[in-house]
């Protein structure tokens, strides 16, 4: 008797010409996009697991999925996967690191440029009749951008502020040197010389709150944070006074501590730019997303190496 070809679960939406590609392969594909009720009864046959963001990988999701060999992520973060539980099971688990790298770079500019120039208080004003012209803002020329974690998206970053003649200053302590300009300062000097705060740092335990009170103190009075990475590096409460007592002039959050917010006050304050989590958002992104995450579930059902694997510990555990 031919034994049933592996079963893989999409749990979470993604590109839909990557869905049909996987379907192509070695291997049975399970709808369960609807969410928990249609993941639920599938897992006792999973040998791998699509997610995005919304699906949790936990250790009681990995109890209940003996086969499963591949958690593949549709994007870069892991956050939502348990990773030591995973890896403790011999479970592997890839992302599609750069698939969003683009994205991400453009709407971070983009959101220092609204900050700079108060664009969006500006915009709103002008739909609702009030007519405001005058001086409106700084520009970006002359100003220092810093940033907090040093990866592919800051250096793409760093390559489109090229044009606004800014100056770029890092903090990571895994990067030793760059080649693009950028200067490699302690993280205290990086607050203390930008204009902007850029937040690039992976979620980890160490770096929950990163940018707290005090942090928010050893900042240049009247600087800027931008956070498009993860909520939880930010403590919205020390946020909320920041921009309150004046010591932060705006702020533009991408992601929350809680999706979606539920902090009214801070989303209230006239100086916060609010979108939501929308960095890896584009057409080319998801698709991208979408194409390489199925490259690497292929490869795993082919027996082939994996490019981005994230734990190959989980190999020998």
């Amino acid at each position: 008797m031919t034994a049933e070809p592996p079963l893989v679960i999409v749990a979470d939406p993604i590109d839909a010409a990557a869905v049909e590609r996987l379907r192509k392969g070695p291997c049975r594909v399970a709808d369960a996009t609807a969410g928990a009720a249609a993941l639920a009864p599938l897992l006792s046959e999973a040998w791998g697991l699509v997610v995005r963001s919304r699906t949790k990988v936990t250790r009681e999701l990995l109890e209940r999925a003996p086969r499963l060999s591949l958690v593949a992520r549709a994007g870069v973060g892991v956050d939502n996967v348990d990773m030591a539980a995973a890896t403790a099971r011999h479970v592997r688990v890839v992302n599609a690191p750069t698939a969003a790298t683009a994205s991400v770079a453009e709407l971070s500019v983009a959101l220092y440029v609204m900050l700079a120039r108060d664009l969006a208080s500006r915009v709103r004003a002008t739909k609702e009749g009030d007519w405001k012209r005058g001086e409106n803002g700084t520009e970006l020329a002359g100003k220092t951008v810093g940033f907090i974690g040093y990866g592919r998206i800051a250096r793409e970053i760093v390559r489109r502020l090229g044009p606004f003649g800014v100056t770029t200053v890092a903090y990571d302590p895994f990067v030793t040197s760059t080649s693009d300009g950028t200067t490699l300062l302690s993280f205290d000097d990086v607050l203390a010389r930008s204009d902007f705060v850029s937040l690039h740092a992976a979620l980890t335990p160490e770096n929950h709150h990163l940018l707290n009170t005090e942090r928010i103190g050893r900042m240049k009075r009247g600087a800027f944070v931008v956070n498009v990475a993860r909520g939880p590096l930010v403590d919205e409460v020390a946020l909320l006074e920041g921009l309150r007592s004046g010591a932060l002039r705006g702020a533009a959050l991408d992601v929350f501590e809680v999706e979606p917010p539920t902090r009214t006050e801070l989303l209230a304050h006239p100086r916060l730019i609010a979108t939501p989590h929308l960095g890896a958002s584009t057409h080319e992104a998801q698709q991208r997303a979408g194409e390489q995450t199925v490259d690497e579930v292929l490869r795993a059902l082919r027996g082939e190496p994996l490019q981005s694997l994230v734990n190959p510990e989980a190999r020998s555990a």
